[in-house]
């Protein structure tokens, strides 16, 4: 077996196949998986059929099939059952784990990593994330110590499930369209080629399809935050007089949209615009927002009567905030998007969903919806390459101590007509500079500030 730490990440669980991540991992995650999450279980959820299963599914990646098979074989070594949903979008997990009451389930998906990446996303009850402090270490702890002898009994089994028409009368809860829209969707040759026609065929929505075919490679890279990954979107977008554009990952859990001429449109930026949606629904609800979105966020929630509760980087910590807080909505700037009436999970197809909706109720174009959110110049994220990542945090600290200072994640500090935030990688040595301004002479005069105690950055 190789290094545990090289494939146990924050979140999840993720590796080159077959040197990384191979069947003999499958099978030892799935057995560590079960009996972590069978732990868990009260005596009243342990005499439930229900809660005694795992869900599982995968997404498009060549050997998925082989390792869902493994993994599954592991839980059933583990003393649960399994449900096989077969090859699904993320999402889809989290919505079967809830729709059915199990004890948890497990994505086989490498998300937006190349095609030779493959890994695993568990969850527990409820569809609630499994990570490095909910439950991982326990499972990386398991996994490093048994050997693939252990047998399940005869009392669990597999069961393959079809739950696409369950799944989209749940979406399409979420879609109320005030008149028909064009919609260019690239799906990245990913899951969302399999889920977009399965929920949104046969609504008003005309989707021009781009890259649906599921061939075993990516047409470009399945991450859409990257901007080379939007190009193929932005020029069909130009092209063919959409209403708007949208770009899904891997696994379809994350999506990233573009107006009608084809300009990204950040997600914070999403998220503001949303933010008043659900609050003309909900009056004086929360919204909740990580630590990178601008201001505007914030400022949009407030004037809509809503609460803003900002928070730290990473679905774990927006699904736990989004449940403490009586979340209504979420949003993050790398693309998830959370809602109270999805289990607090995330969902590329409701977000969707959510987008067309608004924008069909009004007569001007998705540009001039958004143009009003931009007040505020970025530099978007960039890494930093540092080894004592502590240490340039302090000294960040101590060079700007005039302004407001927080430890949410990282190191932010705000300023009247600035802030920035300063993260450390989970997983490098790289601090993440994330920086906002009013202008952008004072973003380039504050960049540099900053930039002398950070060092050059490294090449995007």
């Amino acid at each position: 077996m190789g290094n545990l730490d090289d494939i146990f990440k924050a979140y999840d669980i993720r590796g080159m196949y077959p040197d990384a991540v191979n069947e003999d991992i499958a099978w030892k995650v799935g057995y560590a998986a079960g009996q972590f999450l069978r732990s868990l279980l009260s005596g009243y959820d342990r005499g439930q059929a229900s809660a005694n299963r795992l869900v599982v599914g995968r997404d498009m990646r060549p050997h998925g099939a082989s390792l869902a098979s493994h993994l599954m074989e592991g839980i059933l070594a583990s003393g649960l059952s399994c449900v096989d949903l077969g090859m699904v979008d993320t999402p889809m997990v989290y919505f079967a784990i809830n729709h059915l009451g199990t004890c948890g389930g497990i994505q086989v998906t490498a998300s937006h990593n190349p095609i030779e990446y493959n890994g695993f996303k568990i969850s527990g009850q409820k569809a609630r994330p499994i990570g490095e402090n909910t439950g991982l270490k326990e499972i990386r702890h398991i996994v490093s110590t048994i050997r693939r002898t252990q047998m399940g009994s005869g009392q669990v089994h597999i069961q393959e499930m079809e739950l696409w028409d369950e799944y989209r009368k749940h979406v399409r809860s979420f879609l109320r369209l005030a008149r028909p829209l064009r919609v260019a969707v690239d799906a990245s040759n990913g899951m969302a080629g399999k889920m977009v026609p399965a929920v949104f065929d046969g609504t008003e929505l005309e989707i021009l399809p781009l890259n649906f075919e599921i061939t075993g490679q990516f047409a470009h890279a399945p991450n859409p935050i990257i901007e080379s990954s939007l190009v193929q979107l932005q020029a069909a977008v130009r092209e063919n007089q959409v209403d708007f554009g949208i770009c899904f990952d891997g696994d379809a859990d994350r999506c990233v949209f573009v107006d009608e001429t084809g300009q990204t449109v950040r997600c914070d930026l999403i998220t503001a615009l949303l933010a008043r949606h659900f609050l003309r629904l909900h009056p004086g609800a929360t919204v909740v927002y990580d630590i990178r979105s601008s201001r505007v966020v914030a400022e949009e929630i407030r004037a809509a009567g809503g609460v803003p509760r900002r928070e730290r980087v990473g679905h774990a910590f927006m699904k736990k905030a989004m449940a403490d807080g009586h979340g209504i909505f979420g949003g993050e700037l790398s693309g998830h998007f959370y809602f109270r009436d999805n289990f607090n999970a995330d969902s590329g197809a409701i977000v969707f969903a959510v987008v067309a909706s608004v924008v069909s109720t009004q007569q001007r174009p998705f540009s001039e919806l958004i143009q009003p959110l931009k007040r505020y110049v970025q530099t978007g994220e960039i890494n930093y390459p540092v080894q004592d990542k502590q240490a340039k945090m302090d000294e960040l600290a101590e060079m700007f101590s005039a302004g407001k200072i927080d430890h949410l994640d990282g190191i932010t500090v705000e300023f009247e007509d600035w802030w920035f935030n300063v993260r450390p990688s989970n997983t490098e040595a790289l601090l993440r500079l994330n920086m906002e301004a009013r202008d952008n002479e004072l973003l380039g005069q504050k960049l540099r500030e900053v930039q002398a105690v950070l060092g050059e950055p490294v090449e995007q």
